[in-house]
């Protein structure tokens, strides 16, 4: 009797093991799963806009620490050190113009800055072995607004560097109204030698590398064209220790006086 009433329960108890769990079981499980889940996706919002904080703009310009910075220079262009004491940028639209007609004039200047020289050094030479007359004056100053001499220079070569600006000009503004959001004022897609960086910190590096040297530029011609104006003397020649060898400046200086 005792072993029939074991075999009975053992049976019953195996069949219990293939029964259907209880739905109220189940539903008291959920609100913890999901209370759980909950809590987690809580979470995610809070570190995302941890990651996404940016620091505030300084109220106070770079460039000049007495004055506040202008609204609309926020530091996204290379070279943006918050320097417009007179206020000419009164939006992002006006500082972009500004930036590619400051682009422009400084690229024209870098050129500008470095044919000068070189045109004061070799016009003379060229000239003698192409048996032309030479563009320099008596005191080898190079034709400009201030020493006057452009007579001499070829329309064609006006005709010809107008046209190609004029060219560079529309294809950088039709560039410009593309709509390409990896476009920048100056952005002209032009790196045959392909030395533009393909990171973005060296890519920023060198735009402000561009624009640095090519504000100096802007400075060094406007030099250049005061400085032959007043002294009557070309610029290789009034300093020549930056454009001559040693020697031949020492013996230039000692030819006209400064050593004895």
């Amino acid at each position: 009797m005792k072993l029939s009433t074991f075999a009975l329960a053992s049976i019953l108890g195996s069949a219990s093991a293939f029964v259907a769990p209880n739905a109220n079981a189940l539903t008291q499980s959920k609100p913890s799963t999901l209370s759980m889940a909950d809590i987690e996706a809580s979470d995610i919002p809070l570190v995302e806009e941890e990651e996404i904080s940016t620091p505030p703009l300084p109220e106070m310009s770079m460039s000049m620490p007495f004055m506040k910075r202008p609204a609309a220079l926020t530091g996204t262009l290379a070279g943006d050190v918050g320097f417009d004491p007179l206020g000419f940028a009164k939006s992002s639209d006006d500082l972009m113009n500004y930036r590619e007609a400051e682009i422009k004039h400084a690229r024209l200047a870098m050129l500008a800055a470095a044919g000068w020289p070189i045109s004061e050094l070799l016009d003379k030479k060229i000239a003698s072995a192409l048996s032309m007359s030479p563009l320099l004056d008596a005191n080898d100053r190079v034709p400009s607004v201030l020493n006057g001499g452009l007579a001499k220079v070829s329309p064609l070569y006006w005709v010809g560097v107008l046209g190609l600006a004029a060219a560079v000009d529309v294809f950088g503004t039709m560039k410009s109204k593309e709509g390409d959001e990896s476009y920048f004022p100056g952005n002209l897609g032009f790196d045959p030698l392909g030395v533009y960086p393909k990171d973005e910190e060296g890519q920023l590096w060198m735009q402000t590398a561009e624009i640095k040297n090519g504000r100096l530029a802007m400075i060094a011609i406007f030099g250049f064209a005061i400085q032959e104006f007043v002294s009557k003397v070309g610029v290789v020649d009034e300093t020549p220790f930056f454009f001559y060898p040693v020697m031949q400046t020492f013996k230039m200086y000692t030819n006209s006086g400064y050593l004895n």
